[in-house]
This record gives C-alpha cells, structure tokens and sequence, in this order.
C-alpha cells in the first residue's frame, strides 16, 4: 500500500478508538442528573413539610451565594443580570457582581439593572488590580467568595457563573437539587453558546465537541474517576468543599480556570458533575473568525502546558486523525489509490457520524458535519498561533491583560 494508504489506516484505527474507547465522548446525554426525575421529587418532599410557613421553608433549602466575575461586560449584562435576579428559589440567595476594573461603566450598569428588576439582593464591589501571579477573573472570584462568606449567614453553596452566562428562572433551584439528591460537591454545566453568525455555526460546537474528547463527561462524572473538568460559566460548588480545595488560591496563575477548579475539588475528595445545559445560555456574540480566533488561541498553547513537543505531536494528532481522511479519498479518486480511498472514506464517515450528536443538540444542520475536517484545520491554526503569541510576549491576552506564562491546570 502507498503512504498515504498507511496514514489512513492510523487515522480508521485511531477513529475506532475514539469511537468506543474514549468515554463515548461524542453523545450528548450527560445532561443535569434528577431534573424531573424521582430524585427531585423526593428532595423537594422533603424539604416542604406541609406544616411549615415560607420562611420556615427558606431556611430548609440551602442558602446560596452567586458570584459573578465581570470585566468590561456592559454590552451582555443586560441579557444576563436580569436572568439571575429573577431566579425563583426557595431559600435564601443572594447575588456578588465583582467588578474588575471596568472601564465601560460595567458595575453602575449592574447596580441600575438590580433597581429597575428587583429580585435576589445584589451587591457590587471592586477588589482592585490584581495582585502579582493572579490572573483577574480568579482574583475577582476569590474576592467574591471572601464577601459571601462575611455575609451573616455563610452560604452552603456557591454558584460561580459568568456575567455572560443567561440562567433560565428555575436554574438555581435545578443545580441545587442535583447537588443535594446526588450528594455531590461540583456541578456544572457547559452553557449552550451562541450559533448564530456563520463563523460561530463553524466554530462553536466543534469547541463542544473537542472538550468533550479531551474531557469525556462520562469519565469526569465516574465516582472515583481521575478525570477533571468543569464548565466555568456554570459552577455550582459547596462552600466547605470551595474552603478545603482552597479555591481559588491553590490555582490563582491557571488561566484555564474551570479544569483547574475540578482538579482542586477532586484532589480533596470531592465528587464532581459537568454536563451539557438545557438552560443556560451564553449570549456573548462571536459575529466573526477573529472573535473566535481569539477565544481559542488565548489558552490554547496553555492548555499543552507550553511545551513545544506538545505543540509538535498536537498538530501531528490533528492532521493524521482529521487532515488525512479528506486527504485520502482525494488521493483515491483523483489518483487511483483505492485502498487509500477506501480507506479514507470510511474514516471521514465515522469522524462524521461522531459529529452528528453535538449538531443536533446546536439545532443545527446535520450537513455541515462533513466539514468538520475544515474545523479542525482552523483550530490546528489556531493552536499554532496560540504558540506564536506566547513566544511574542503576548499569550493569554484578554480584555486588556496579558499573562505571559499562565498555568493551565497545575496538579499541586
């Protein structure tokens, strides 16, 4: 057989692993564990005695504490600080917007929409520049949590969301009873984010979609399992469980936070959940390809530990496992190498089928799952880029701030 022929043959089997042995990552069933189920209902029994008045029945709920980092977010706060406001929840919530030094007017804006849609108290408060070896949004999140703990009544649990992430009204309530009912220490959802330019229905659900592979849900959800994860715009995390993990000073420089903050839970003990959402939204808007350029590349090269033999051996897994099918049907039909084509198509048809799943949760169309060889070829780019940005000086760039040698997700 030709070279190519055998390259294809490493791409089918590398396809066959991913397929069945790699936590069936690309199924979209992980989804918020008791929602509506028995579970539910038992918890809620439990907790409305028929002989209790309504703030009898807020103390047996859980208090809840919401933590919203927020960084020059005026443009999507008034989509999303309402949602939060108005959760409907039976015990006490309240909601902590930190400002981290916004220069659009982003903490004024908070306080207006709090006056003019009531619902959970909010406070808004400014810690200040962060300090040496703190990326901002987890030095605004640990300031968040230190004043909830101040609070009078300190939270049972924390709700870590970003400010522009859009709650459905019974989604804090929904968090909390997985928690409860399943007797589990993190729960998180990846937000549904937004699809709806050209470039965001390219881009977006293959970012799902090649977490999920290096994350697989099944494997983070497994008790006792060792794979970590969370999806940091929806994080739900017990307050006792946030002070024994340290969270977030055991991983302050990690510019990939949300694995960051699993790992810490599950280093100490706690049981961890992700799973996709039903509802909660990102409405930030990724309208074009440098939008999303940036999103990715900004952590990308953190993400291989800023090791160039990382970097090598990532673009190399890419290309034979993506690249090479598409490359091998060409080779077949345009050149008359019929196992190399044979061979190509059948592994571009199950990296297509592994596709479909996160399509179809997008509301998508399922014709674009053949391209998603495209896709990948973008973020192959990107990954490159990301590598070129940290050697200029200038990786983790976002928002006005650049970290020039930020942790991924350190293991102490």
């Amino acid at each position: 057989m030709s070279a190519i022929a055998w390259i294809a043959v490493g791409s089918l089997t590398a396809w066959g692993w991913l397929l069945l042995g790699q936590g069936f990552f690309w199924r979209t069933d992980q989804r918020l564990p008791g929602r509506g189920g028995r579970a539910r209902a038992e918890y809620e029994s439990l907790r409305r005695p028929k002989e209790l008045g309504q703030d009898d029945l807020a103390r047996q709920w859980p208090s809840v504490a919401v933590v919203v980092p927020a960084r020059d977010e005026a443009a999507v706060l008034p989509e999303s600080l309402p949602s939060l406001l108005a959760q409907v929840y039976p015990g006490e919530a309240e909601i902590f917007l930190v400002d981290d030094g916004s220069s659009d007017g982003t903490g004024a804006l908070a306080r207006e929409l709090s006056a003019r849609y009531g619902g959970l108290p909010l406070t808004v408060s400014s810690p200040g520049e962060p300090e040496p070896g703190w990326t901002g949004k987890l030095w605004a999140v640990r300031h968040g949590i230190a004043l909830a703990r101040s609070s009078a009544r300190v939270p049972d649990f924390l709700l870590l969301t970003d400010a522009d992430i859009a709650h459905e009204p019974d989604s804090l309530r929904e968090l909390v009873v997985a928690a409860e009912s399943h007797d589990l220490d993190l729960v998180s959802q990846m937000a549904r984010l937004r699809v709806a330019s050209v470039w965001e229905k390219l881009v977006v659900p293959a970012f799902v979609y090649f977490f999920a592979q290096l994350y697989p849900f099944r494997w983070i959800n497994r008790p006792g399992g060792r794979t970590a994860a969370a999806a940091g715009g929806c994080v739900l995390l017990r307050t006792e469980t946030a002070v024994r993990a340290r969270v977030p000073d055991s991983f302050h420089q990690a510019v990939i936070d949300d694995v960051s903050l699993a790992k810490a839970v599950r280093r100490g003990g706690g049981r961890i959940w992700l799973g996709l959402a039903e509802r909660v939204d990102s409405v930030r808007p990724y309208p074009g390809l440098a939008d999303l350029w940036r999103m990715v590349s900004r952590s990308a090269y953190a993400q291989l530990r800023h090791s160039p033999l990382l970097l090598v051996g990532t673009v190399a897994g890419l290309a034979v496992i993506y690249l090479a099918p598409p490359a091998a049907l060409c080779a077949g039909v345009f050149g008359g190498d019929l196992p190399a084509g044979l061979l190509g198509f059948a592994a571009w048809a199950v990296m297509t089928g592994t596709y479909i799943p996160i399509l179809r949760y997008y509301r998508l169309s399922l014709w674009q799952a053949p391209v998603l060889p495209l896709t990948a070829s973008l973020y192959l780019l990107m990954t490159v880029d990301s590598a070129v940005q940290h050697y200029r000086g200038r990786g983790a760039a976002w928002k006005g701030r650049t970290y020039s040698r930020p942790e991924a997700a350190p293991d102490r």
